[in-house]
């Protein structure tokens, strides 16, 4: 099954998150506190999918999103938003996540928008 690193500088959010994807088969390869982290992570562990929350200390999420993607063109980014944050996820798709979900996460939305972006 798809390898999937959470990226959330809320504990309680990256177990909400794993909650939702693990009970489904998904492996979590890992987790980032912040966007720093994320992008050393993502080199590491490689995996298929990222979510990645977009206001982090440090480095935010966009930030971490352009640096991952200069390492892999081909990487699978979820932007984890909340409502609200409509420029932000414009901004996001533009350098090239692949999707996005909306705080506070509801399952059958976060499942599906996983399965679409590791199907594309």
């Amino acid at each position: 099954m798809a390898k999937i690193m959470i990226v959330d500088d809320a504990a309680f959010m990256r177990t909400l998150l794993k909650n939702i994807l693990f009970p489904k088969g998904y492996e979590i390869a890992g987790e980032a506190e912040n966007g720093a982290v994320a992008v050393d992570k993502y080199k590491e562990l490689k995996p298929d999918l990222v979510t990645m929350d977009i206001v982090m200390p440090n480095v935010n999420g966009i930030e971490a999103l352009k640096q991952i993607r200069e390492f892999d063109p081909n990487a699978k980014v979820i932007m984890c938003t909340a409502v609200g944050q409509e420029n932000m996820v414009r901004a996001a798709i533009m350098s090239g996540a692949k999707g996005y979900i909306v705080k506070p996460f509801q399952a059958p939305k976060v499942l599906e928008e996983v399965q679409k972006v590791l199907g594309s």
